[in-house]
């Protein structure tokens, strides 16, 4: 009976140690370990997000149409530059040209016309190398014979007459220009007063629609990189920001870095009708090349140094040159050392 109970005891010693063993949980890898080492390698740190870039036209109105018939032809596209003489379009197959002066056309220019008109007319054609007088308001024979010149350019009669229609007066030439296309298109009938003739700034504006969070990473002159429709990339700088309490959105401007223009020579691949929506990277964190840690590999002490530490405890103090994304380029270490991660036990910075 003695012997029973002994074993007994032996057996049920023997079943809670086995139950302890196997049930104990297994230790967690990240409390047995406080920290690990990483090498001191050559690399590249740098944040940016991609958004769309809003590019638009704001053309206004700077021509009105004076002639009266059917337009049979269109002579410019949208965005087009035109300077003097350039012809927009022909009604009942008679030119329609462009000019520059301040003065609309309101009558037809011949014979003894005098005013600011007939000098905005003699303008453009001394322009067109038609006419070597002086531009002085007064219609002269030069000034009938240069109309005359003109008109066989144009394959018109030849009357010596301007006629009312023939010429759209605009402030400034040379200029970029569109037509509204509900008004003058082949077919359509005009008969003279239509606002036809629109003009376009030297460049389309550009902006970021952004959310709260986005506006508060791109501060003023925060570097955009803008893809334009033929695949090249325009520099650009953000400026200021807008909100728009109604919508609960922010517009972000954009302009070039030097205060320039964003598309430079090429503004004419941005389309003049509607909103032109190019894919552009806003660099929030400027690319740097070097020596790359962690971030969490960084320590500071008391006075505001900056250091790593190595494999035998020793503080190495580093200039930190950016960091992005949870890794810095560092400076004052040598490559190939090994630092902490955590930089110090039990992952307090």
């Amino acid at each position: 009976m003695v012997i029973a109970i002994v074993l007994a005891a032996v057996v049920v010693g023997a079943a809670g140690w086995a139950a302890a063993t196997v049930l104990r949980p297994a230790d967690d890898p990240l409390e047995a370990t406080d920290f690990t080492y990483v090498r001191v390698e050559p690399g590249t740190v740098g944040s940016s997000i991609n958004l769309n870039t809003v590019a638009e036209w704001t053309p206004t109105p700077v021509g009105t149409n004076q002639a009266a018939g059917v337009v049979t032809g269109v002579a410019v596209q949208p965005g087009d530059e035109v300077s003097q003489g350039s012809v927009l379009y022909t009604v009942d197959l008679r030119a329609v040209v462009v000019a520059e002066g301040e003065v609309p056309a309101f009558r037809a220019i011949g014979l003894d016309a005098q005013g600011a008109d007939v000098a905005q007319l003699q303008g453009m054609l001394q322009s067109l190398g038609l006419y070597a007088g002086a531009p002085d308001g007064k219609a002269g024979a030069g000034t009938v014979q240069a109309i005359k010149a003109w008109q066989k350019s144009l394959g018109v009669p030849q009357t010596g007459i301007a006629e009312l229609g023939d010429v759209i007066f605009v402030p400034s030439l040379p200029t970029r220009v569109s037509l509204d296309s509900k008004v003058i298109a082949r077919g359509k009938s005009v008969s003279g007063g239509e606002e036809v003739l629109l003009g376009l700034p030297s460049a389309p504006t550009f902006i970021l629609p952004v959310t709260e969070v986005q506006a508060g990473m791109i501060p003023t002159g925060t570097q955009v990189q803008v893809t334009s429709p033929d695949g090249s990339v325009w520099e650009a700088v953000s400026t200021d920001q807008v909100a728009d309490a109604e919508t609960q959105t922010i517009t972000v401007g954009l302009a070039g870095p030097d205060g320039g223009v964003i598309c430079g020579d090429s503004c004419g691949l941005v389309p003049v009708t509607g909103e032109a929506l190019l894919s552009s990277v806003i660099v929030t964190v400027p690319t740097a090349d070097g020596l790359v840690v962690p971030s969490a590999a960084l320590v500071t002490d008391a006075a505001g140094q900056v250091a790593v530490v190595d494999e035998a405890g020793a503080r190495l103090p580093v200039t930190v040159v950016t960091s992005a994304r949870g890794m810095s380029v560092v400076e004052g270490v040598e490559e190939g050392t090994r630092v902490r991660v955590p930089a110090v036990e039990g992952g307090a910075g």
